[in-house]
């Protein structure tokens, strides 16, 4: 594999052979930003906090920007031409028992079908199209949890928020493919976060913790903090800040959900200062719909030096 500088020199000689602006090399070019995560233990390592933490983004349903469907390998690739980040999505289980990525209980709002995706075999959503956020069709189609899986390797990592397949099933499926390495498991509360552990103590968490009580319980319940990164809520209020302080005496990155809310907001210079004034508060991570503008904004806020660097690179997309 050649290496970026040289990959970048070669294209500028081409647009200027070409007579093309160098203002288009960036779109031409097809690089990833990755996270490189070789192991569980570099997973937990990678979401322990430290005061030199880089701010993380996380798609929210994989992301769900304009053209590019939620819960769908088109938007995590999308996103990763832009930015570094890791992904929420949502697993769902077919007629035939196969684990695909679809948020709603229906097809309707994200397909080119209608119903329940528990009333289709994957041969039959196979055949559908995704919408977009703005209900456009696109070329794109379900994936499996297996191809996300298979996909995300060595670039990203997922974390499968909780639908309705049975939680013994997530957990074998993980085991098998020793996926704990680059896949982590939302979990709401310390009894699930529990199950999970028995069943796998190699699994990474983000877990709701949104009260102070709700962190007593994950301490009860001998959850390893090491191997925890907590979603403390949709809005940074400062009565939370007791409980990102000690969130962050444990070493866990705290996550705020903008998808509800900040994303929301009218204007993106709106959107864009409330982002930054999420990580200026002390969150570590944003999930958001907009996961390539959340990145934008926050890039000034990351430090210079960062223990977290090394797990960042730029490939060149196969």
């Amino acid at each position: 594999m050649h290496s970026i500088g040289f990959s970048l020199r070669i294209l500028l000689l081409l647009v200027l052979v070409a007579g093309l602006p160098f203002c288009e090399l960036k779109a031409q070019t097809k690089n990833l930003h990755i996270l490189q995560i070789s192991s569980p233990k570099e997973l937990s390592n990678f979401f322990r906090f430290s005061p030199n933490s880089i701010p993380l983004i996380s798609g929210h349903r994989g992301g769900m920007e304009k053209g590019y469907p939620e819960n769908s390998i088109a938007s995590f690739e999308h996103t990763l031409r832009s930015t570094p980040a890791f992904f929420e999505v949502d697993p769902r289980l077919t007629k035939d028992s196969v684990i695909v990525l679809m948020h709603d209980e229906t097809l309707d709002r994200t397909t080119t079908g209608n119903g329940k995706v528990s009333d289709y075999t994957w041969e039959e959503l196979k055949k559908l199209n995704l919408k977009d956020k703005a209900g456009n069709v696109t070329a794109y189609h379900i994936p499996t949890l297996e191809e996300a899986i298979t996909w995300s390797k060595g670039k990203t990592i997922l974390n499968l928020d909780r639908k309705d397949v049975p939680p013994s099933m997530i957990a074998r499926f993980l085991r098998d493919r020793k996926a704990e390495i680059h896949v982590m498991l939302t979990v709401h509360n310390a009894q699930q976060a529990k199950y999970h552990y028995e069943q796998n103590n190699k699994v990474m968490f983000s877990a709701h913790v949104l009260t102070k009580d709700a962190f007593l319980e994950y301490e009860k319940a001998g959850i390893p903090w090491s191997q925890t990164m907590a979603y403390i809520g949709p809005t940074y209020k400062p009565e939370n800040q007791e409980l990102l302080d000690l969130l962050h005496a444990r070493g866990v990155m705290c996550m705020i959900s903008a998808a509800p809310t900040y994303d929301k907001l009218q204007s993106k210079a709106e959107r864009q200062n409330a982002y930054r004034e999420v990580i200026k508060s002390g969150a570590d991570i944003i999930e958001s719909d907009l996961p390539t503008e959340a990145a934008e904004a926050i890039k000034p806020l990351i430090p210079g030096k960062s223990d977290k660097a090394k797990y960042f690179r730029i490939v060149e997309a196969k």
